[in-house]
């Protein structure tokens, strides 16, 4: 047999290496690739811990994306900081790191890994860490995150698996950015430019959303249309540019002043509405005054130094009441909207 047979790489194993590449390529969200990594992780090496770690939009902190050994609920809401313990290492550097269990031991002459103190490796519950694994998943732009293994079991820190682990983070990372990207391009699809709210576009797919599990659910859904007063006079007066400015500041004032599930969204030219799942028509004319109160009292300072403020009228519906269609729920809310603005304008009507 020659060196050149010798050094061929076993069918089987370029079969696994293909299933990898391809499972890890089939889809472009980001909780399925995360997923298939993490079985992966689990069918090649047993051990106490595999985990995903991600960075933060600022760089500064690793988050557990992901995590097996029935971990992850306690993970969740635990953080690393670049540099600190193995993951923040790893992170930090761009090195992978592999610390085998003979040398996390103490002797007379060496001290365990100084990165494996418990305190530093943020792994839920407290384990004595014999041994680890961790490899970075480096992209275009940089390292993306950590694959962490904590306490493989003993014998599997062999060059196979070590080489199967440094494929399986080079076609993560290359995944994980494809789903990104992905998600960066959807959302540019919903997005106003000025406001940086959703648009009408989107309005219509996550209202008829709302309205078919209204149908299921018996849950009512409620939107409001809002029209700013008068918005042609800041036009007339101040210029287009700051027209601009204040339909994005109004705009983000109300993402602040709305709830947590509800979505806002730019209509087009200086009409707004907010979609409020599992709100009823009282629960919504409520929160909608309050918000409403609380945006007129805002004062907007602009970048050229003047001050503004606005007022909106603003018209609700509510499903199933006024409807159980996305036009049927849309211009209840417009008409009630119109009624304010033929009567005074700057209140809220609703049914």
């Amino acid at each position: 047999m020659t060196q050149e047979t010798e050094q061929r790489i076993p069918l089987a194993d370029l079969l696994v290496f293909h299933r990898l590449a391809r499972s890890l390529t089939s889809s472009l969200d980001l909780n399925t690739i995360l997923r298939t990594i993490l079985d992966h992780m689990e069918r090649l090496i047993q051990a106490e811990l595999w985990a995903l770690l991600m960075l933060n939009d600022e760089r500064t902190e690793l988050y557990y994306a992901i995590a097996g050994g029935g971990e992850e609920a306690a993970l969740r809401d635990l953080r690393v900081k670049v540099g600190e313990g193995v993951a923040g290492w790893v992170a930090q550097r761009g090195e992978t790191l592999i610390v085998p269990e003979e040398a996390s031991e103490s002797t007379l002459d060496a001290r365990p890994d100084p990165r494996l103190d418990p305190a530093l490796l943020h792994s839920g519950k407290a384990r004595r860490v014999r041994s680890v694994i961790a490899l970075p998943l480096k992209g275009r732009t940089g390292t993306l995150g950590v694959i962490e293994i904590l306490n493989p079991r003993h014998g599997q820190m062999n060059d196979y698996t070590i080489a199967f682990l440094h494929i399986l983070a080079d076609h993560a990372a290359i995944a994980i950015e494809n789903a990104n990207d992905h998600a960066r391009i959807q959302q540019l699809t919903i997005t106003d430019d000025t406001t940086g709210l959703y648009n009408v576009r989107h309005l219509y797919g996550a209202l008829g959303r709302e309205l078919d599990g209204c149908l299921h659910t018996a849950l009512p859904v409620s939107l409001a249309f809002l029209d700013l007063d008068r918005f042609k006079l800041v036009n007339d007066e101040h210029g287009h540019l700051i027209g601009s400015e204040l339909l994005g500041r109004t705009g983000a004032r109300l993402r602040e002043l709305s709830r947590d599930r509800d979505l806002c969204f730019r209509y087009g030219g200086d009409e707004f509405a907010i979609l409020m799942p599992e709100t009823g028509a009282e629960a919504a004319l409520a929160h909608t005054v309050t918000l409403h109160k609380a945006l007129t009292e805002t004062c907007f300072r602009m970048s050229n130094g003047i001050e503004l403020r606005v007022s909106a009228s603003i018209g609700l519906s509510t499903a199933p009441a006024d409807g159980s269609t996305i036009h049927a729920i849309i211009a209840a809310a417009d008409a009630r909207m119109y009624q304010v603005k033929t009567g005074g304008r700057g209140v809220v009507r609703g049914a």
